[in-house]
């Protein structure tokens, strides 16, 4: 993970209606935009951003980029991810939602062969408090401090960064892996960057229902994370067999030796306390069992 506060940042996509909204925030809150790519406006210029009609283009002008966000259209994101990869960009956010699935397969593929980590798609972005925003985060809920926060959900992410800020408990990182059937990374991968950042002392991870992605969380944390993880689920009195809303938050199907309640709120939660996890009811409650556990690992140094 190389998300720095000089880290230099591409837009493609920054004419469509989402890139030329957040474009100008992410610059306001500090990110480095050096450039946007957006085919037939080569040579114009966005909010203050000069554009390019190509990623190769751009960065023959502005040098090596550290990262991209996409805000382009489902079915032209595979082509733009494709196009950042080949450049040598190797950390991309996918904001774009409803990327078909064989689509995210082929570039999964690519990005595994690459080394390239891919956030999204259907995901607001990471943001680092006070240094960096890629996506979609508002900034103001999120301040400095020791709090890892990953999550499937936007939504939410935002809602408990600002549970825990007016607790006086800051972020290091708040990050949404995404909202769509395929995601680019996994709870597990964040768990294992959380693990070893510096500025992290304390993980919450934000699940829901559908997929098994919580209940293959719950395990790798038991198994190979040494930092402590606070836990909340969403969906609890959502019933079975029902789309709501994320393509992954679909509870119909037994998965292979999960168990045929896997993808269930009680699933989920069930694998959290098993590997001795503590699981927050509510959103409102996170901020207690945050501070449980940095007084523990207080306690523990």
């Amino acid at each position: 993970m190389n998300f720095l506060p000089d880290s230099k940042v591409l837009i493609q996509g920054v004419v469509e209606p989402l890139g030329a909204t957040y474009a100008p925030l992410m610059r306001a809150y500090g990110t480095n935009v050096v450039a946007g790519v957006s085919p037939g406006y080569g040579g114009t210029v966005q909010q203050d951003i000069r554009v390019f009609d190509m990623v190769e283009q751009a960065l023959a002008i502005v040098g090596p980029v550290d990262s991209t966000v996409i805000f382009v259209p489902p079915y032209a994101a595979l082509d733009a991810a494709l196009e950042a990869i080949a450049a040598g960009i190797r950390q991309i956010v996918l904001i774009t939602e409803g990327i078909p699935p064989l689509d995210m397969v082929s570039l999964l593929c690519k990005a595994e062969a690459t080394e390239t980590l891919i956030v999204g798609p259907n995901s607001p972005g990471i943001i680092i408090p006070g240094q960096l925003l890629m996506g979609l985060h508002p900034g103001e809920f999120y301040t400095p401090g020791p709090v890892g926060l990953i999550s499937r959900s936007g939504t939410l992410t935002y809602e408990i960064a600002l549970e825990l800020t007016q607790a006086g408990l800051g972020q290091s990182i708040g990050v949404c892996i995404g909202g769509d059937a395929i995601v680019g990374s996994s709870f597990p991968q964040w768990l294992q960057i959380l693990d070893e950042d510096e500025n992290t002392e304390v993980i919450v991870l934000v699940g829901e229902i559908g997929g098994d992605s919580e209940e293959a969380a719950a395990h790798y944390i038991a198994e190979a994370i040494d930092k402590p993880v606070i836990a909340y689920v969403a969906g609890r009195t959502a019933p079975k067999g029902r789309r709501m809303g994320h393509a992954g938050a679909i509870i119909n199907a037994q998965v292979s030796e999960l168990g045929p309640e896997t993808g269930t709120a009680d699933s989920k939660i069930n694998a959290f306390r098993r590997a001795k996890i503590p699981v927050a009811d509510l959103p409102w409650q996170i901020p207690d069992l945050v501070k449980k556990a940095l007084k523990l690992t207080t306690r523990k140094s």
